[in-house]
């Protein structure tokens, strides 16, 4: 078969393109060693306005700088005497009232980008503004400890830089069914018969072949494993929603993946902000309250850390547009039974003391965080990861 009809023919060549090439002995390794605790990470895509989701309503700046954009103070849900939340957010309150969100303020890295592009790839490679790398974070991370395809799972259907190392993929599924009815293509079953081919030897075909014939028994595990539990939890009739409940299932069944990663984008908010921002942050705070609600009935919670970030923040002055321009800094919230620090993980910004682009100046290195999840969450090797040392925090 040739690579020109094989590539037209087969479903699979585009659907498992990013599935990794594993050897057959890596898919045996013990659970035990792999560990469970497991990450969660959701990426609010299009640069999130951090100020009108955490908001210093005492400060008179944020109104001043927002004459129609800002929060009314009556809206907001208060969390203390100078902050609060977006009133999208009351799922929110409710974890941050049990100690189960922790919030940290004014992350970012040096000498910050505005592109949504190459901001999102600085954040998913870990590299700094001036560095390129075609390698993310998690992808490093399954690089040197992700033993089985299956360690990493983007709720998608395809790939993030974040989840595609040097010499290994994570797996990108929305369904476990769909992905396992897709691992028995008839054109995926023919390369059995040719492992010994020719074709194996391609540099470029041969990888495609091998990783495809790597996935089938992947593929079958997920779907055997996550079909055993059913989820009674409500969640939020979404993509989003959607996306959190396939995470649940994949976590309750007692799927052996490390690192999740899901999405929800629309985050752009250049006109009329108000009403798009509130409708979007709607959905992740339902969501991940249905979410936690559902791995707390299964005594899942207690393993799974939820980090949430965006790509960067918005500019403090509202636009003509009642809108906001790409900015620097941002917040991260951290969700888990077990933080350190619940609450302000440090303090907010300052609004007088802006950068010379009327930015928030970052307080926080974005990959601090990055290491502290690896070392303490993860248990492995930060630096190994994240290729140099960054000083850790003291969230979990």
């Amino acid at each position: 078969m040739d690579r020109r009809k094989f590539l037209k023919q087969s479903s699979l060549a585009s659907s498992l393109f990013f599935v990794p090439s594993f050897l057959k002995a890596f898919e045996e390794v013990a659970s035990s060693k792999l560990g469970y605790k497991r990450l969660v990470i959701i990426q609010l895509s299009g640069g999130n306005d951090g100020l009108n989701t955490v908001i210093p309503y005492n400060n008179d700046l944020y109104y001043k700088e927002r004459p129609t954009l800002a929060i009314a103070k009556n809206d907001i849900i208060k969390l203390n005497d100078e902050v609060g939340l977006n009133p999208s957010l009351t799922p929110l309150k409710r974890l941050y009232d049990k100690g189960y969100l922790s919030i940290i303020n004014n992350v970012g890295y040096p000498n910050p980008i505005r592109s949504h592009f190459r901001s999102m790839d600085i954040w998913q490679t870990a590299s700094n503004s001036n560095e390129y790398s075609q390698s993310g974070w998690v992808g490093r991370y399954l690089d040197h400890y992700g033993k089985q395809p299956h360690s990493a799972i983007e709720i998608d259907e395809s790939l993030s830089l974040a989840m595609k190392g040097e010499n290994v993929n994570a797996i990108a599924t929305q369904d476990a069914k769909s992905f396992y009815n897709l691992s028995k293509d008839p054109y995926f079953k023919n390369l059995n018969k040719h492992q010994n081919d020719v074709h194996l030897s391609e540099h470029n075909l041969g990888y495609l072949y091998k990783s495809m014939i790597a996935a089938e028994s992947s593929a079958k595990y997920i779907y055997e494993t996550s079909k055993t539990f059913t989820s009674l939890q409500e969640y939020p009739n979404n993509k989003f929603g959607k996306q959190l409940k396939s995470t649940a299932q994949f976590i309750n069944s007692g799927l052996q993946t490390k690192v999740f990663y899901t999405s929800l984008g629309g985050f752009d908010t250049h006109v009329n902000q108000f009403n798009t921002q509130k409708r979007l942050l709607g959905q992740y705070a339902d969501g991940i309250e249905a979410f936690v609600q559902d791995l707390k009935i299964n005594n899942t919670f207690k393993d799974t850390l939820i980090l949430t970030f965006s790509e960067f923040g918005r500019r403090v002055k509202q636009n003509a547009s009642v809108g906001t321009d790409h900015g620097t800094a941002n917040n991260v919230f951290v969700i888990g039974a077990n933080l350190k620090k619940p609450g302000f993980y440090n303090n907010m910004a300052s609004l007088s003391n802006l950068d010379d682009n009327g930015d928030l100046k970052f307080e926080i290195d974005f990959r601090t965080i990055y290491a502290t999840v690896l070392d303490k969450w993860l248990e492995v090797d930060d630096k190994k990861v994240l290729n140099k040392s960054f000083k850790q925090l003291d969230f979990i």
